[in-house]
């Protein structure tokens, strides 16, 4: 008898073969069996007329700090994920000297949007190096898998103290400590290495985050530990990842390029669409393509959906800082709807003038200029509406002022009606480059974000986009195949880090499963909870439709709802 069989199920094994019916069977937290009729089971799952994958792999989350504190990895173990890599971006908590802290808490909180006061509260440190930290892990259990990389930021402040935070230029011998304790990290399991180079990444108190400048130097002498030691990879957010810097992006690909060839090993990076330059995604992807085909290993990673800031009244919007919605701001939603619903106080709030904080400038700037990316998300949500459903465009077309038509769409669904502000990958008001970048054979799925930019976004739930927007919902362009999506999240994931023991569903892997009502899988709309430490708020997201997952053989998740088991462990390289 098995320890579990999944009974009937439609399988995508991950490896994008077609697919079929088979049962699974799971036996020591390994699968034992693939195909028809495998007996019977101590535990069984009637998958019949659901849809059966390996766990999702989300390679881009900062959970770091959130490890301490929460066992499941929400959101994102409620959307298939089984395995997570966090550390990414060049931020992170180890290594850190005694009296470091603070700085690092600030470093996340500013490039990540994750607040400070939830980090300082939650975060049980007690390591200072790199292997120390990974110990700490370790003696954790969680309801998933996930690894972690050695963050360029917290070397470089390790090693250069107020010289690196200041971004400084190293010197040989910084570059040597550095490049000695990416190697002790990479020994002791890290799956890699990775840094910040766009300007949009600043620490809280405004400064680029360390390593934002860094000389080629620099970079060859911590990615070439990666060579030395024949495992690992090289992530970044690149210069000019979001259209900041229009030259940035060739001169980055070259490097890269030359220093993937050198090493042998991947280099991972952000890839998305812009506004300043339609097409420029295009030209990366293609001389991606060029330099793999003459032996580097260039791996941009790229979204499901558009990227955005959410707006409502849970988060922030045009009105926030009207002196008398600033009054009404402490009532419970319910309540500050009815007053908003008052035509004096609407009257009110439309006539006056914002006393903006002048750190807020640029985000007002963006409701200014962008009421054409505006739309509102809905519940279920929808990431690809049509540009005549633009705030702009309807405004136009019922004679409104715009303003006052984003005031009537914030009080739908009793207030919790989100809006969403289409910042990136939305720049032809559809989602055909995100399929394009999405099809590429070079490209590896990522920039969810989990656990990152609680106020402003709720990007963890894209693995559930890639598979119910891209494989069955699509009406504006062609879709993918499930096939497609299933393997972008789960072999090209898990190979990508050199985790060969799962995203397949083969005998002798891991056994991490999702089993799925395709035809129910459904997004909620976004909410906010006050759930972390010291009271701080975050945007969660859920979805319909898992039922069930399982990690190591055993069920983490039914329908949603944790099972109360917590198998998931921390994942080293090399092991």
């Amino acid at each position: 008898m098995h320890d579990l069989v999944i009974r009937g199920g439609t399988v995508a094994d991950g490896t994008g073969e077609a697919l079929c019916e088979a049962d699974v069977a799971v036996d020591g937290g390994v699968i034992s069996a693939v195909g028809p009729n495998a007996g019977r089971g101590a535990e069984e799952i009637d998958a019949r007329h659901k849809l059966v994958t390996p766990g999702w792999v989300d390679v881009h989350t900062h959970y770091d700090g959130q490890a301490s504190w929460d066992p499941l990895f929400s959101p994102s173990c409620w959307h298939g994920v089984t395995t997570c890599v966090m550390g990414n971006c060049g931020v992170g908590f180890a290594p850190v000297r005694p009296g470091q802290e603070e700085y690092l808490i600030g470093l996340m909180e500013g490039v990540e949007d994750i607040p400070g006061t939830a980090l300082a509260a939650g975060i049980e440190w007690g390591w200072e190096s790199f292997p120390e930290f990974l110990d700490a892990l370790a003696t954790r259990s969680h309801a998933i898998d996930f690894g972690t990389q050695v963050p360029h930021g917290a070397v470089r402040a390790y090693v250069m103290g107020e010289r690196g935070a200041k971004n400084e230029p190293a010197t040989g011998e910084d570059i040597e400590a550095m490049a000695a304790l990416v190697e002790e990290g990479i020994r002791a399991g890290a799956l890699g290495v990775s840094t910040s180079r766009t300007l949009v990444h600043r620490a809280v108190d405004g400064e680029p985050v360390p390593g934002t400048y860094a000389a080629e130097d620099e970079l060859f002498g911590i990615g070439g530990v990666l060579g030395k030691l024949g495992r690992g990879l090289f992530e970044l957010a690149p210069a000019g990842v979001q259209g900041e810097d229009l030259s940035a992006p060739a001169k980055e690909v070259a490097w890269m390029r030359k220093l993937s060839a050198a090493v042998g090993r991947p280099v991972t990076f952000a890839l998305v669409q812009y506004d300043q330059d339609k097409e420029q995604w295009r030209e990366v992807l293609d001389a991606c393509a060029q330099a793999n085909a003459e032996g580097a290993s260039l791996r941009p990673q790229v979204a499901s959906r558009p990227n955005t800031l959410l707006i409502g009244h849970s988060t922030f919007h045009p009105f926030s800082f009207k002196p008398t919605y600033l009054k009404l701001s402490a009532l419970e939603l319910p309540e500050r709807v009815a007053r908003l619903r008052e035509p004096e106080i609407r009257r009110q709030i439309l006539q006056e003038e914002s006393h903006t904080d002048p750190s807020l400038e640029v985000v007002f700037s963006l409701f200014l200029d962008g009421l054409h990316k505006i739309f509102r998300l809905g519940d279920p949500p929808d990431y690809e509406p049509p540009p005549e459903a633009s705030c702009l465009a309807v405004a136009k077309r019922e004679g409104r002022d715009p303003f006052d038509l984003l005031y009537d769409w914030m009080l739908e669904l009793e207030g919790r009606q989100l809006l969403m502000l289409t910042l990136l990958n939305y720049s032809d008001g559809n989602l055909e480059p995100v399929r394009e970048m999405l099809e590429s054979p070079h490209s590896a799925f990522g920039l969810g974000d989990g656990g990152a930019h609680c106020g402003a976004i709720c990007d963890a739930s894209m693995s559930t986009s890639l598979l119910s927007h891209w494989a069955r919902d699509r009406t504006r362009g062609p879709r993918l195949s499930i096939e497609q999506v299933v393997r972008k999240m789960t072999l090209d994931g898990a190979s990508l880090y050199g985790l060969d023991d799962r995203g397949v569903l083969s005998v002798g892997k891991k056994a991490d499963l999702n089993v799925i009502d395709f035809d129910r899988l459904q997004l909620s709309l976004p909410e906010l909870v006050s759930d972390l430490p010291a009271g701080a708020r975050r945007l969660v997201q859920r979805a319909r439709g898992y039922e069930s997952t399982v990690v190591s053989g055993q069920v983490t998740f039914r329908e949603g709802e944790h099972t109360g088991a917590l198998p998931g462990r921390l994942v080293r390289g090399g092991s």
